[in-house]
């Protein structure tokens, strides 16, 4: 099973302009879903679809509240740049519940999960050199993080930006891919 379906491309795209912003983010993702398939188990094994469905929502609005208003109390200028996005945590708790995501083995899960953050940290590293020109802005208190050059490019650090990037690395992966797959072939008179 894949991750088809879900809402992940909002944070990929919407909280990657920045390492820092990457980082919270899965931070955030972690505990929540980490929590989430903790405590739906024992309340599926109990409930009807129906009532699946409204404990799932409950559990998972409940969750992403928690961790809200600890990222408010906590972090608050990483969650004023976070926004919104955090309450679609809840969200994708919900949709993936409902693609049997956590019914999988823990293994296949934590698979995609990598994959998941490794394209994450990735889109985050790409934007934020290509945007602003440094690498780490909002890790630090005061610093600019390490200055790479000081021309950026800040379409980068936009959600368009993000949607030709992103594009570029898929396009890349799938470049490395095929070429590796076509060296191991060997041809035959």
């Amino acid at each position: 099973m894949s991750l088809v379906n879900s809402m992940l491309l909002v944070f990929l795209l919407g909280t990657s302009s920045s390492l820092s912003g990457a980082l919270g983010t899965l931070l955030m993702l972690a505990i929540v879903m980490g929590v989430y398939s903790l405590g739906m188990p024992p309340l599926r094994s109990r409930l009807d679809t129906t009532n699946t469905l409204l404990a799932s929502v409950l559990l998972a609005a409940t969750l992403t509240s928690c961790a809200d208003l600890f990222a408010q109390r906590w972090f608050l200028a990483w969650h004023q740049a976070f926004g919104l996005y955090g309450a679609l945590i809840a969200l994708q708790c919900v949709v993936l519940e409902q693609r049997g995501f956590f019914r999988q083995p823990l293994a296949d899960r934590l698979r995609l999960c990598a994959l998941f953050v490794g394209l994450m940290l990735a889109l985050a590293i790409v934007r934020e050199l290509i945007g602003t020109g440094s690498l780490g802005r909002g890790l630090a208190d005061h610093g600019a993080g390490l200055v790479l050059f000081s021309e950026a490019l800040p379409l980068a650090t936009l959600i368009p930006g993000a949607f030709i990037i992103l594009g570029l690395l898929l396009a890349a992966r799938k470049a490395w891919t095929r070429s590796n797959s076509l060296s191991k072939e060997t041809h035959r008179p």
